[in-house]
């Protein structure tokens, strides 16, 4: 391994103005965005253990949304850059495609999630404060920088250490970004992740702003995370792992197979999670498709010959894919690396794959016969599935006529620029339909039962009248044929009341959009409405103001004490002008984005709350739930019945 210093460092150019245009970097300047500053220095660290340097990481979130992670790896070097004439800890924080990544192997790592150089710049360049301590060779330094990565204090020794490795905090900039404050939960799962996936790295987390401390340590790595991710899903197969090396790429792939009628891919590249797939993927489909094919033809498991699509074996399949690629092959799709474009990982995966699952096949052949059993019953729902669609074209289009009763369409032929309104309950459909923007908004009132589609076959969905209504007006299809390109509206907006049956109606929808129309979460399409709690009028101004929580009733009434309090216990009793005016209207409304970025933790909650097992959805309840009493309105009304009787005496 060569030597490790300012000579490792190679400058593309100069940092530019990533204030300016961050989204180029980071993807948006969302709490998606800043999360993404945190992946960028921890992978950092995590980079040094891949290269064999590092074996602990601590990561520290304060209460002021400061972050820190800190290696006990090499230490970003400290020397002077021949190039830039500077101290090399200096030059990558502060330049652009500054790093010790570009060399491979020469320039001290084999491989990295870091290879486009800029991870380090960007974060300096998106925060108002970053401060990196360096341990090496037996010295602590020192280096800050503010205001967007202006230098603050020029990198200095502090003193002797014990220490090796690299600190470094940061802040991100509140002018950047909509919010900065850390999600613990999104962090947790993150470093889980590295630790499944490096089996011999230990990261600590102390989050200070709930008062925690949590040690992350994974030894059985990639089937560990396979047994994870099938939460508790009945398996019908161990979990098994194989890995290959051919000097360039490193393929691990861990799997089995479940009872569950959904299947779970998640893919790493060196370390960087990969939502948006790649090569990898794309050749494990291929293998697993080949190889399952064979085993049946070999073992006469097939009696009509017709193969399995790809669809049939992965019911119920769970599978981590982590790859390890050098520079040279390595191939992201964008800053964000959510996607590989590396052809070599398909050509030498492909192969790789293959020979592993066949192997495992031949070796477990009891556990691949039932496997292929449950293939061919998924086969055969299919083919009846597909049976089911061709007699809904033929019910579309003869019912079509009352799908179309239903719905109160938008005027604008722009289809991105609609906004489809699903609104529980005939009532709050009306004030939806009298309130909407006529030109952009249409209201699809909810008037029957929606059915749990967790439970329930694609025949069942589709004679499900309101399901079928609403397939009908997106009109982009289902499942497998769903095709976003094709879909009547830009944004789709789930409307319901403030209560447990709107939940419900919630948590059934989101199933379905989950299951069989992803790729409108995928895209950002699908939301969920706010609508208030509650209505305050002052009795003397007749002034009117909207709550959205039991908080916000409460500071109002520290404020103004002569109020007249409307609890809404739903849509329906709001008139179609407070509808509009607190949850349509786009200047002022509040809208949840629904996201299907973390699949894992997705796919734990519907199996919990809409599968078969009631026991596990009371454990899920009873330890996500809270039960006690919410009595807060109830008193806040005594009370203030209490003051206004008080007023009125004195008024008197």
């Amino acid at each position: 391994m060569a030597k490790y210093d300012a000579s490792s460092i190679q400058v593309i150019e100069n940092l530019e103005a990533v204030r300016k245009r961050p989204g180029m970097y980071i993807g948006d300047t969302t709490l998606r965005g800043l999360h993404h500053l945190a992946k960028e220095i921890i992978d950092n660290s995590i980079d040094e253990h891949i290269a064999g340097f590092a074996d602990e990481i601590t990561v520290v979130l304060e209460s002021n949304n400061s972050l820190s992670v800190e290696d006990n790896g090499r230490g970003i070097p400290v020397d002077i850059h021949k190039k830039t004439k500077k101290p090399a800890v200096e030059t990558i924080f502060s330049t652009l495609h500054a790093g010790g990544k570009f060399g491979g192997e020469a320039s001290g790592y084999k491989v990295s999630g870091g290879l486009h150089g800029v991870g380090s710049s960007v974060v300096n360049a998106l925060s108002e404060l970053v401060v990196i301590n360096v341990y090496k060779d037996k010295k602590e330094y020192e280096i800050s920088f503010h205001n967007g990565g202006k230098l603050n204090n020029k990198l200095k020794t502090v003193g002797p250490t014990k220490k090796q490795g690299t600190k470094v905090l940061f802040r991100p900039d509140q002018t950047i970004f909509s919010s900065i404050n850390f999600s613990s939960k999104i962090i947790i799962e993150r470093l889980k992740q590295a630790t499944y996936l490096n089996p011999k790295l230990t990261i600590h987390f102390i989050d200070n702003k709930n008062e925690s401390k949590t040690t992350y340590n994974s030894p059985d790595g990639l089937v560990e995370y396979v047994d994870v991710l099938s939460g508790k899903s009945k398996e019908i197969s161990k979990s098994h792992q194989f890995t290959n090396d051919n000097g360039k790429i490193t393929i691990q792939c861990a799997f089995k197979w479940t009872t569950s009628t959904s299947d779970i891919l998640v893919s790493f590249v060196n370390n960087i999670p990969t939502p948006g797939g790649g090569t990898h993927e794309t050749a494990f489909d291929l293998s697993i498709k080949k190889s399952m094919n064979e085993f049946a033809l070999e073992n006469k498991l097939n009696d009509s010959g017709v193969p399995l699509e790809l669809s049939d074996i992965k019911e119920g399949l769970i599978t981590v894919i982590s790859v390890f690629v050098v520079e040279e092959y390595l191939e992201f799709e964008g800053q964000t690396k959510d996607k590989l474009g590396s052809p070599e990982v398909k050509i030498y995966g492909e192969k790789i794959l293959y020979e592993g699952i066949k192997k495992y096949l031949n070796n477990n052949k009891t556990e691949a016969t039932i496997i292929l059993q449950k293939a061919f019953q998924a086969k055969k729902a299919r083919e009846a599935a597909k049976r089911a669609r061709e007699v809904s074209r033929e019910f579309n289009k003869t019912k079509g006529k009352s799908f179309a009763g239903k719905l109160v369409p938008a005027q604008t032929r722009i289809a991105m620029d609609r906004e489809l309104f699903i609104v529980e309950g005939d009532s709050a459909g009306g004030s939806a339909k009298l309130g909407r923007d006529r030109k952009t908004q249409a209201i699809l009132p909810l008037k029957g039962k929606i059915i749990n589609t967790e439970k329930s076959n694609l025949k069942a969905i589709l004679g499900n009248e309101e399901l079928s209504t609403i397939i009908h007006t997106i009109g982009a299809g289902l499942g497998d044929t769903f095709n976003i390109k094709k879909s009547s509206y830009g944004k789709i907006i789930i409307m319901t009341d403030a209560d447990t049956d709107g939940a419900h109606i919630q948590a059934l929808l989101l199933t379905f959009f989950y299951r069989f129309m992803q790729p409108l979460m995928d895209a950002g399409m699908v939301y969920i409405a706010l609508p208030p709690l509650f209505k305050v009028k002052n009795k003397r101004t007749h002034a009117i103001k909207y709550l959205w929580t039991n908080e916000e009733l409460l500071a109002e009434k520290k404020i103004q004490s002569n109020i007249e309090i409307q609890r809404y216990k739903g849509l329906g009793e709001m008139n179609s002008e407070q509808l509009w005016e607190t949850t349509m209207d786009p200047e002022v409304r509040g809208l949840v984005k629904v996201s299907s970025e973390n699949v894992s933790e997705i796919e734990k909650i519907i199996k919990t709350l809409m599968g078969d097992d009631p026991t596990i959805r009371r454990e899920w309840i009873n330890a996500n739930v809270d039960f006690s009493m919410d009595d807060s309105f109830e008193q806040l009304t005594m009370e203030q019945k209490e003051d206004n009787d008080e007023q009125g005496q004195e008024d008197e």
